[in-house]
Formats: C-alpha cells, sequence, structure tokens
C-alpha cells in the first residue's frame, strides 16, 4: 500500500511526474547498477583481465526484468548491504560460472554512485526539455504582451507603470541564466567513479586510469582526477540547479496567484471544464495549479537542507551521510519534475490576462503613482529635492482628503507657477511612462534565440585526468 505522496494513488498525480518518477523507480536504479557492471565486465575483457565470454555473458543477463527486486530487498534487509544481493543475483544468473567475474576490483559505492550520475543525466535531459518549453510559452507571453500597461508593485504596493511583457521578460532573463548554469556544470556533474575500496585503485593496479577512462566512456560519463566518494560537491550542484529552477517557477507561480486575488483580479489561471474550486462556494475560480507549483518549489527546496547534511562526509567513506542521498535526491528530483511538468501545463493552457483590469488598477491611485513623473519635471525649476519634498507633502494630502493626486495638485499654489494643466494631463499619462520595458522584452527575447540552445542528449566524454608520463624502464 502507497505511504509516500509521490506515490500515492490519491495525491501522486500531483506531487509526481511519471518520467521523472521512471527513472528514479528501484527497475531504472538496479538497471543503472547494472549498465556500471556491464561496462567494467567489457573494459576488462578488452584489456585482458577477465575472459571475453565472462563479459558477453554478463550483458546477456544484466537486464532487470530478470531480476526479483522484491527478493532484493528483503535480502538487503538481512545482509545490511544494498548492493550484495543484486550482485549475488547477477553472478547467479549468469551460465558457465561466468559470475565470478562480476563486480571485478571496484566497491559498491562506485556502482551506486557511478549509477546515481546516469540517472541524474537521464533526468537533466528531461529538465532542459520542460524548461525549454516553458521558455516558449513565455516568450509567446511576453512578445503578445510588450505594450500591455500595467501597475508595477514594490513592497507590496502601487509603485510606477511598467508592461505585463517585462514581467515576462524577467522570467525567461532568469530562466536563461539556469540554461547558463547547467551549461556550465554539465562537465563538472556528469562524472562517474570507479576508484576502488577506498579511492586509490589499489585492486586495479597501474591499469587503473585505463580501466576507469574506458568503462566511463562507454557509458558516456567524465572522469574524475580523484575519488569523489566522499566530496559531494557534485551530488550538490545538481541538486542546487534544480533548487535554483525550482524557486524561479516557485516565484512566478506566487506571482500568478497574488495577481489573480480578487482585489487585483489583472491575471488568472486559465479555467479548464470540470474544475471545481471549492466544495462549498460555487463562486469559487481557485489558482490550485500554481497553489500547488509553489507548494513544491519549497518541498524542493527543504531537500537540500537533508543533502548538505549528507555532503559532511567523514574519512574516505561514511554510510551515516551517505544514506541520506538515497532519500533525498531523488525526491528532490521528483519534485522538481513535477514542478517542471505543472508550470508547463499552466502555461500551454494559456493565462487570462486581463488588460482592462490591468487599466483600471493604473488608475486607482488617482494618479499618485506618476508622482515622480512629476517630481522630474518639476526638478528642472524647484531642484529636485525641494521638488520631492514638495510632492511628499501634495502625496500626503491627496490620501488624508481622499481626493485625486491631480486635484491636489491643482490646489497646490506653488505648482501652479511652475506647470500648466496641459502638461501636468500629460504627465498623469500612466500609458506613456513605461520606460524601455519593451525595449528590454526585445532584448530579452533575441538574446534568448542566438545564445540558448538545447543541451544535446548524448555528451562528448572527457577526462579530468592529465597524460601520464610513461614509467621508465
Amino acid at each position: 500500500m502507497p505511504t509516500h505522496i509521490t506515490e500515492s494513488r490519491i495525491h501522486g498525480g500531483a506531487y509526481s511526474a511519471p518520467d521523472f518518477a521512471a527513472i528514479f523507480s528501484d527497475s531504472n536504479q538496479v538497471q543503472k547498477w547494472l549498465d556500471v557492471e556491464v561496462a567494467l565486465a567489457a573494459t576488462q575483457a578488452d584489456l585482458g583481465i577477465v575472459p571475453n565470454d565472462a563479459a558477453l555473458e554478463v550483458a546477456r543477463v544484466a537486464r532487470v526484468e530478470l531480476f526479483d527486486l522484491e527478493a532484493l530487498g528483503r535480502e538487503s534487509v538481512a545482509t545490511g548491504h544494498v548492493l550484495v544481493p543484486t550482485i549475488r543475483a547477477l553472478a547467479r544468473l549468469c551460465a558457465n560460472g561466468w559470475g565470478e567475474y562480476v563486480h571485478y576490483g571496484v566497491t559498491t559505492q562506485d556502482i551506486l554512485d557511478t549509477g546515481l550520475v546516469l540517472q541524474i543525466k537521464e533526468a537533466w535531459t528531461l529538465v532542459l526539455a520542460r524548461l525549454h518549453s516553458i521558455r516558449s510559452h513565455l516568450v509567446t507571453l511576453a512578445r503578445r504582451h510588450r505594450h500591455t500597461p500595467m501597475v508595477a508593485r514594490t513592497h507590496g504596493q502601487q509603485a510606477l507603470p511598467t508592461t505585463f511583457g517585462y514581467k515576462v521578460a524577467i522570467w525567461i532573463d532568469e530562466i536563461d541564466r539556469h540554461f547558463e548554469r547547467f551549461s556550465e556544470a554539465r562537465a563538472r556533474v556528469m562524472v562517474g567513479n570507479l576508484t576502488g575500496a577506498v579511492g586509490t585503485m589499489a585492486s586495479f593496479g597501474r591499469p587503473g586510469f585505463d580501466i576507469q577512462q574506458r568503462t566511463l566512456s562507454r557509458l558516456g560519463l567524465n572522469v574524475p582526477l580523484t575519488s569523489w566518494h566522499s566530496a559531494r560537491d557534485r551530488i550538490l550542484e545538481a541538486a542546487w540547479l534544480m533548487v535554483q529552477t525550482s524557486v524561479t517557477l516557485g516565484r512566478m507561480a506566487n506571482e500568478v496567484y497574488q495577481l489573480q486575488r480578487s482585489e487585483i483580479d489583472e491575471v488568472r489561471e486559465g479555467f479548464r471544464p470540470g474544475h471545481v474550486g471549492s466544495s462549498t462556494m460555487p463562486h469559487k475560480q481557485n489558482p490550485s495549479t500554481v497553489d500547488l507549483i509553489s507548494a513544491l518549489s519549497r518541498m524542493v527546496r527543504a531537500q537540500m537542507v537533508a543533502l548538505t547534511d549528507a555532503a559532511f562526509q567523514q574519512h574516505e567513506r561514511d554510510g551515516t551521510t551517505w544514506r541520506i542521498e538515497w532519500a533525498a535526491l531523488p525526491e528532490l528530483f521528483i519534485y522538481a519534475g513535477a514542478l517542471l511538468s505543472r508550470m508547463d501545463e499552466v502555461l500551454a493552457a494559456g493565462l487570462e490576462i486581463r488588460e482592462d483590469r490591468m487599466r483600471q488598477n493604473l488608475d486607482l491611485s488617482g494618479g499618485l503613482i506618476m508622482s515622480e513623473r512629476v517630481m522630474l519635471a518639476l526638478s528642472s525649476k524647484l531642484g529636485k529635492q525641494t521638488a520631492h519634498e514638495l510632492l511628499h507633502d501634495v502625496a500626503q494630502q491627496a490620501r488624508r482628503d481622499d481626493m485625486s493626486f491631480r486635484e491636489a495638485l491643482l490646489n497646490a499654489g506653488r505648482l501652479s507657477e511652475c506647470i500648466t494643466r496641459e502638461e501636468l494631463a500629460s504627465l498623469l499619462d500612466p500609458l506613456s511612462y513605461v520606460g524601455l520595458a519593451a525595449d528590454m522584452v526585445d532584448l530579452v527575447i533575441h538574446k534568448g534565440v542566438r545564445n540558448v540552445s538545447k543541451e544535446p542528449v548524448a555528451m562528448e566524454t572527457t577526462s579530468e585526468q592529465p597524460q601520464l608520463a610513461k614509467e621508465e624502464t
């Protein structure tokens, strides 16, 4: 019976995306372990370390569908070891005793860490695909509303006019920086590890570098300079990228949530037939999906605390902290996958942009949001500080007496000497004070088209290891 929310028959569809869940499933995890064992055996056969027939036999039977995962779980509890049951089962499946050559010279963490990176590599591709789709929807939205005026808010209060397209362009620009981070981190994160019990390659001897290079090349992974059994920065970097991305999308979701408040009502999550907002209030149209996205972004971030604890490794290997990763990292990726999928769905369905309401809200303060513009116009005649203090007093009076800013300005005798009614009418027009918002929308869209490209599914294998000089003989 499922007990975790990501596997719940009631809640699982909201908190998990099937493709991300599949990557971090038991089946795929065990298959990744087997893939590493197959690559290792093939390399050792090439080098004459194990018989070629042994490597072929390992490859023939290293298929997760041949393994009883429930039996592996029971044996794992009985032995107190997570990998030994799989190694034993793989050896038993091999004919003619070729199973004796399974797992030759490596340690458990070599297999588990390298398998985990293979899982991250699969998830990485999905993350970038979802982000590209999200970006595409946002570009369409920004382009369509590059001139749509709305109120910009600071500290929760009306500040100045802006455009909705510019708000969206800021989201796009942030996502583009995440693409850059993913690109820069890829070579550091997609690194395997086959260095033996304490990371010295003692079991391999002098061929160790060659064994690791060839094996990881078969798996499409990069090669480390040293063991990273206890150095978990690669895992932290992958997790932190997911946290950063999730925070961005969570912030976007929260913005839609705030703008859908009845008192603002400028943006609404798209309504779909059959959607119910409340079990008791028939009129409710709740932003339920952005609710969920905002919650998921916080749940992704919460896993980072556990993963940071997992990085405080002792000595050359440390199960007391390493085991934390086994729970926290898959959970982080599954929540992040659900978040990405839900955001993509919300944008694909289309946000309802209420331009009339945006225009009404621009006039809500009675012109007060144009105080900066009036101040700057008066600065050349009164000085900037004097103009600021004068307009501050006028604004306070307008609020106290519940009058429009225009009316309060016209009642300020000193201002009538500095500005005409016609000039004031022009200065108080919010539609003409959005600055370079549309230009910056264009900068973001065109920069993205040139500089943001999809990551390839396959990566060129590289090595951190320098070329070693041959020993003198």
